[in-house]
């Protein structure tokens, strides 16, 4: 196509809009293969080309999320966008094959696109915005959720209120009104999840039970203290809404019960889809069974590097060897939140990693139970990519001291390689980088294997470092946490190539990882519900490790631990292949995964 002189004006000044917040750095491009082709930057009609397509692929993207958004309106709440709050996601099977068709089509454009000539920065973002559309493409064509998943339409109604009470992003009475008009539309939701089931898998439909049994205390409790300006009519209205959803949810529950019998035990998604996920979604140079061996191979040297401790029994917690134990839940959640500023002080001092003026709290905070049965350890909540409040919160599970759970065990005795993960200079500092990062499509990406590779890599960077003295129980924890999560790899892979069934899967977890049982069901759980999750840690904190290596050695006598940490997080959550590619001028890794 050609561009009369006005035309490029335009498209000049168009792109420079555009554009005006993207990073001011722009790399230099190497030679590559097929989709990573050399560029010579010159100013031609080639160059005014690739800036309107770079600003044409921005506007696709923008476009999306914006549907994205509407379309999923309790994901939106969740992400700090409160513009439906009022609103559940419309689960009719019309709508289902709208939304996929519409990611498809998408897909397909983005596909057809060709970038041979795209500078570095624009090919970058165009593989991005791709692997973002090919995860949803996925789910559509492959996990199908919506028919096999009963755990959908309980986590949209938890979700639902969950959202609306975390964070007082408005008045109480303005949430309370939101959530009232989402109880009011529960039951239909779950009578349409019942009638969309027509391949529901048993052990999902057991979890869903379980979480749909577990969410009083978040609708009777939790979600009533908005309850306090609310007109007598006002507050009428919620109470009823409340009750028919929790008729309507236990209901859910009853009815999967009685459908128990009929369903398959797990449906796996299969090797090749597997491989295929690893490629094109995560953007890994890794087949499942090189993954395994990465497992393997790690499991092997965290039980080792276990047994070398000189008191052993240091891996595995016990809070009577605490030098205090919290008489209740709120001193528990107290102590927890504390030993944060010890270690931001030790950050600090060390020049480990520097932290950002707009950072904001972390707090700890009670799991509520209707999460519990995937998520036994509790969970990282950041602020979303809308919020504007930049508080984080990590929900633990309910504080017993006589609890065998190991996560409960190893925050009595010492809570902060669980909070260093979590906190700073893990999730939460992370990911509030990640939400300030001005190119869209970079901001809008959420890779798995990066957000909790760093994270991992960030508790025995911590130790490494000499935060923890030797033979000391955090030292301990250190080591069975990277075995746990080496564990992981094989149950996922196992489980969703369908070699292993679920029994396999805890069985591995408590003789190969060290859990408990109640430990070991929860992270089978978690690996079963969600494809992949579970090989992120391991992965992305060994693909860091390498990435480490590289940098040192390039950097020479120049290098600096604290830099590199910087220079890496300062991207955003992107694959650790993408992030190779910018720092090292290597797309080694990224050919190896999108050939």
């Amino acid at each position: 196509m050609k561009f009369s002189f006005l035309t490029l004006v335009f498209l000049i000044i168009l792109c420079g809009v555009s554009r005006a917040q993207s990073p001011p750095q722009r790399n230099p491009d190497i030679s590559n293969k097929a989709l990573i082709t050399k560029s010579t930057p010159s100013i031609n009609a080639d160059t005014f080309k690739n800036q309107a397509a770079d600003a044409a692929l921005h506007k696709l993207a923008d476009d999306y999320y914006a549907w994205r958004n509407e379309n999923y309106p309790v994901r939106s709440s969740d992400a700090g966008l409160h513009t439906w709050d009022n609103r559940l996601t419309d689960y009719s099977p019309a709508k289902i094959v709208e939304r996929a068709q519409h990611v498809r089509s998408l897909l397909d454009k983005v596909r057809a696109t060709k970038t041979d000539t795209y500078p570095k920065d624009a090919r970058i973002d165009w593989i991005l915005f791709r692997a973002k559309l090919e995860n949803v493409d996925f789910e559509n064509r492959i996990l199908k959720f919506e028919q096999t998943n009963p755990q959908v339409y309980v986590r949209e109604c938890t979700d639902a209120i969950f959202s609306l009470l975390k964070k007082e992003y408005d008045t109480p009475r303005k949430r309370a009104l939101a959530a009232t008009e989402r109880l009011k539309q529960m039951p239909a939701l779950l009578r349409q999840g019942l009638s969309n089931l027509q391949k529901p898998v048993k052990l999902y439909a057991r979890l869903a039970i379980q979480s749909a049994r577990s969410i009083d205390s978040l609708l009777n409790k939790s979600l009533m203290e908005l309850d306090v300006d609310l007109a007598p009519n006002e507050h009428d209205d919620l109470v009823k809404a409340r009750d028919s959803a929790l008729v309507a949810l236990h209901g859910y529950a009853d009815e999967l019960e009685k459908r128990l019998p009929r369903m398959v035990d797990f449906a796996p998604m299969g090797e090749a889809n597997y491989n295929y996920y690893l490629k094109h979604v995560l953007l890994l140079p890794f087949t499942a069974a090189e993954v395994e061996m990465i497992g393997r191979t790690e499991l092997a040297r965290y039980r080792a590097l276990e047994a070398l401790l000189p008191d052993p029994k240091l891996a595995d917690p016990d809070p009577k060897r605490a030098a205090h134990i919290p008489p209740d839940q709120q001193s528990f959640l107290k102590a927890y939140e504390n030993r944060e500023a010890e270690m931001i002080s030790f950050l600090k001092e060390h020049n480990l990693v520097t932290l950002p003026d707009y950072l904001g709290a972390f707090q700890i905070r009670q799991l509520p139970e209707a999460f519990k049965p995937t998520s036994p350890g509790g969970f990282m909540n950041p602020p979303g990519v809308y919020d504007k409040d930049p508080t984080g919160f990590y929900f633990i599970p309910t504080y017993n001291p006589e609890s065998k759970n190991f996560y409960i065990r190893a925050a009595i005795e010492d809570p902060r390689p669980i909070l260093g993960h979590e906190g700073i200079p893990g999730h939460f500092l992370q990911l509030s980088i990640a939400n300030h990062l001005s190119d869209e499509i970079r901001r809008q990406h959420e890779d798995t294997v990066f957000i909790e590779g760093w994270a991992l890599y960030g508790e025995e960077m911590l130790m490494r470092t000499g935060l923890y003295p030797n033979n000391s129980a955090a030292q301990g924890q250190i080591l069975r946490l990277s075995r746990y999560r080496a564990a992981r790899i094989g149950v996922d892979v196992n489980l969703h190539t369908g070699r292993w069934s679920f029994e396999q899967a805890v069985k591995y977890f408590m003789d190969a990882g060290g859990l408990d049982r109640e430990a070991a069901e929860g992270e089978a759980a978690g690996a079963a519900s969600e494809p992949t999750q579970k090989i992120s840690y391991i992965i992305g904190k060994w693909q860091i490790m390498n990435l480490l290596g590289h940098y040192k050695d390039r950097q020479g006598g120049n290098f600096r631990l604290g830099q590199f940490h910087d220079d890496l997080i300062k991207n955003g959550s992107l694959p650790v292949s993408v992030i190779e590619w910018i720092l090292l001028d290597d797309p080694t890794s990224l050919q190896q995964a999108i050939k």
